[in-house]
């Protein structure tokens, strides 16, 4: 009797452990949240690997980081696809990128358009794809050599300015800001894109003992303000053209900047965080996201936090709450700086729970959605111990991106199941594109030993399945053992702007 009272303890002991661990992963594992990675194409930093690669490697290597990400739960890749006057797509507005092809304006052999390819491939696996532009730097280097004949350098030689080892685009000139908005517009209205993404890279960070020579272009265009206001001018200007061009021509492509994490040290303005960074955003850059937001120009900030949790010159947490605190009309994400993990002068790097830690820190303030991480071989087969404690932990369920403020609405219309078969090794039935609709994915949920579906939780996220278009209809199939005996599992469409429907039940017993 005693050993049946001991084992019966026992039992109610574990049972109310995993209760417990189950409650305290899903009030760590938000349903929606933005979770992204960079993919860098400049110099080859993520991808492709080499650019002297073939095809089929590069692909590989493409749907390799897709993979990888995918087991690790995120949802959003922000991949570059113009860095330095080049692309990579086809377009007579740029030479194809050497970065791609080995090089510059020479096509891919055999021949494919890489965006398009990349976009399907991103959406397959449920993730968004924010294409990323640098708009103003113009080379790497001084070694025009390497650029092709349609380069901008040779075409437009009076946009360029020479500083700090590279040509940049001078962003004061009409002429160029017209270009610039050519590029976006032709990529918005060609592309199946979630996001236009812009970096952090506006007016070049300040060089000691160099000028940023636009001294003409202040001359005739400076209209009255201090060079300052006026460079800050240019910039917003081209943010709020960039902004007003994407809605008219798609109104669900969002549009967002990362721009660098310190707006500007509160010894230079009682409204800046308590940082001293030895540039800013509105100092050094020319770029203001107050103004971005206040204007609602934006859909979304990433400021890149780029320094641990203490940091005594730029501490991640106190950036995280200045940022929290000064957001409006715009969603937040935080951008993390994973290439730093055992590889930075500053040793808080090599604690394996800093960026575990600055997830759950960010997840304490409610009006920031989530995470992006630089870059996308920080966890290709590296920092494993890192990643485990992700997939154990803060990333153990999949999320939805968050929808952005002013895209919120409620979806009219709910999935219907057809050709509903089940057999003992896997449930299966047909959901059809609605008609007068923009869907991109179906979602399918399932609970386990008859409990109760809970579209809300995300450890009951079964699938996400992208219609190819919009005559398409997606099989889904769900293997038995993902439900256990129960007999229903739930269904909903994801529209272009994220909304989710109301959920239908699937029962097959039917």
């Amino acid at each position: 009797m005693k050993n049946f009272k001991h084992t019966l303890l026992l039992i109610t002991f574990l049972l109310l452990s995993f209760w417990n661990g189950n409650a305290q992963a899903l009030a760590t594992n938000p349903k929606n949240e933005f979770r992204a990675v960079w993919i860098a194409t400049v110099v080859n930093i993520d991808w492709p690997k080499m650019s002297t690669d073939n095809v089929a490697k590069q692909k590989a290597d493409y749907i390799e980081i897709l993979d990888v990400y995918k087991k690790l739960n995120y949802n959003a890749v922000i991949v570059q696809i113009r860095s330095v006057g080049d692309a990579f797509y086809p377009t007579e507005l740029a030479p194809w990128s050497r970065f791609l092809t080995g090089k510059e304006g020479q096509a891919p052999k055999p021949y494919f358009d890489t965006l398009a390819w990349m976009i399907a491939e991103t959406h397959a696996r449920g993730f968004e794809f924010h294409a990323w532009m640098n708009p103003y730097r113009a080379t790497m280097d001084y070694n025009t050599s390497l650029l092709s004949p349609e380069h901008d350098f040779f075409k437009h030689p009076d946009w360029m300015i020479k500083y700090g080892g590279k040509y940049y685009y001078n962003p004061a000139l009409p002429e160029v800001q017209n270009h610039l908005l050519a590029i976006v517009e032709e990529v918005v209205e060609k592309y199946d894109i979630d996001a236009i993404h812009f970096d952090d890279y506006f007016y070049p960070y300040r060089i000691k003992g160099e000028l940023f020579n636009d001294t003409a272009s202040y001359k005739k265009y400076g209209n009255n303000l201090s060079i300052e206001d006026w460079r800050r001018s240019n910039v917003n200007n081209f943010v709020r053209c960039v902004s007003l061009s994407i809605k008219n021509i798609k109104p669900w492509v969002q549009f967002g900047i990362s721009p660098f994490g310190v707006w500007r040290n509160k010894s230079m303005d009682p409204r800046g965080s308590e940082t001293e960074a030895g540039q800013t955003n509105y100092d050094d850059l020319f770029a203001d996201p107050l103004a971005w937001m206040e204007n609602k120009w934006i859909d979304y900030l990433v400021p890149q936090l780029y320094w641990s949790m203490d940091h005594p010159k730029a501490s991640y947490s106190k950036l995280l709450r200045w940022w929290s605190e000064n957001s409006t009309n715009t969603a937040i994400y935080i951008g993390n700086g994973t290439y730093k993990i055992n590889a930075d002068s500053d040793k808080r790097w090599n604690n394996p729970q800093e960026i575990p830690n600055q997830i759950d820190i960010t997840r304490s303030y409610k009006n920031v959605q989530g995470n992006a991480f630089f870059s996308a071989k920080s966890f290709l087969n590296k920092n494993q111990s890192v990643t485990k404690l992700l997939t154990e932990n803060q990333y153990k369920y999949p999320a939805l991106p968050t929808v952005v403020p002013g895209s919120i609405k409620k979806m009219a219309i709910v999935p219907t199941a057809n050709n509903i078969l089940i057999n003992p090794i896997a449930s299966r039935f047909n959901v059809t594109y609605p008609m007068y609709s923009k869907v991109r994915y179906v979602m399918v949920y399932g609970a386990k030993f008859n409990s109760e579906i809970n579209v809300n939780d995300p450890s009951q996220i079964i699938d996400k399945i992208a219609f190819k278009d919009d005559s398409d209809t997606v099989e889904v199939v769900i293997p038995s053992y993902k439900l256990n005996k129960n007999t229903t599992c739930a269904i909903t469409f994801i529209d272009f702007y994220g909304n989710e429907s109301d959920p239908t039940l699937v029962n097959f017993t039917l």
